[in-house]
């Protein structure tokens, strides 16, 4: 029986980070400083910690400046806007995130408007969902344009090629939909409600699960030959009170007989993710200190 390739995403992100470390010390010798990315954690959710610390830890490792903002879940709205505020005119900081999800009286969207959109290394504010949208140079989002990188390694051009992604969301969904046009695939955006999801998803070459679903997506429905990348990261609880085990959205074990090659969860997209931020933090320092960024990223 055929079994698909699984894409070591945790390789490719490896290789990413070298060549941003790479870039990271061009940057030092033409502008004289590190690039600074300044990450705000409202709050104490476990989750949202771990991703700080790994962030933090991944930003040192290449050269650049980290900064940690972390803020009591009691915060006001106004004083979080506050911090955006001052570091939006700190010429150290060239990258700033927020960490998602915020408390329940902060309005996510005035927070992620108050950040400078050449510093919204996140790619989430209107301003570069907008340049996106209609084709121009723009900070783009983490996580689509990781799973981008992995399609470009294993497919190369993806001229004409058919391109299903499901889930709609702001984050991955859209700007996912965004960057496969701009390479010139034809692509659908599917979703839960999609009448006849199975045959929507069949006839795509290029297969972008990002619906938060435990294998919703199931083997027979994946077209011979496909390349399936797999965003969801599903928490489920274990048989007869085992440990919890990670899942994506799509039923690994049923695709593999019927892909090309898939991203596998843990150990997929997820390590692009970090990899892509630094890349957007060194792209919008050099863009700050008006210089090219590396060819390549």
């Amino acid at each position: 029986m055929k079994v698909g390739r699984i894409i070591d995403g945790k390789a490719f992100a490896a290789g990413l980070r070298e060549q941003v470390a790479t870039g990271v010390q061009s940057f030092v010798a033409q502008a004289g400083r590190k690039p600074g990315l300044a990450v705000v954690l409202v709050g104490e959710d476990a989750a949202s910690s771990v991703y700080v610390r790994n962030k933090g830890k991944a930003t040192l490792e290449t050269g650049m400046e980290s900064m940690e903002f972390r803020r009591s879940a009691t915060i006001s709205q106004d004083e979080l806007l506050e911090l955006i505020d001052e570091l939006n005119g700190d010429d150290d900081v060239d990258g700033i995130l927020v960490q998602l999800p915020l408390p329940d009286h902060m309005d996510d969207k005035a927070v992620i408007a108050a950040i400078d959109p050449a510093k919204d290394v996140d790619g989430f504010h209107v301003v570069n969902a907008g340049k996106l949208a209609v084709g121009e140079d723009a900070l783009v989002p983490c996580t689509p344009l990781g799973c981008l990188m992995l399609l470009k390694d294993e497919l190369g051009d993806l001229d004409g090629l058919e391109a299903v992604i499901v889930g709609r969301s702001n984050i991955v969904g859209k700007p996912m939909a965004q960057l496969l046009l701009k390479e010139n695939c034809t692509v659908t955006l599917a979703h839960s409600r999609t009448r006849d999801l199975a045959s929507v998803v069949h006839r795509a070459d290029i297969v972008v699960a990002a619906v938060g679903r435990p294998e919703m997506v199931k083997g027979d429905w994946i077209k011979p030959d496909a390349v399936v990348i797999d965003v969801g990261i599903n928490r489920v609880a274990g048989k007869e009170g085992g440990k919890p085990t990670l899942v994506g959205d799509v039923a690994m074990s049923e695709a593999l007989s019927h892909v090309r090659a898939i991203t596998p969860v843990p150990g997929g997209v997820g390590p692009m993710t970090i990899a892509v931020l630094l890349r957007n933090t060194l792209v919008a320092a050099c863009k700050r200190a008006g210089l090219s960024p590396p060819e390549g990223l």
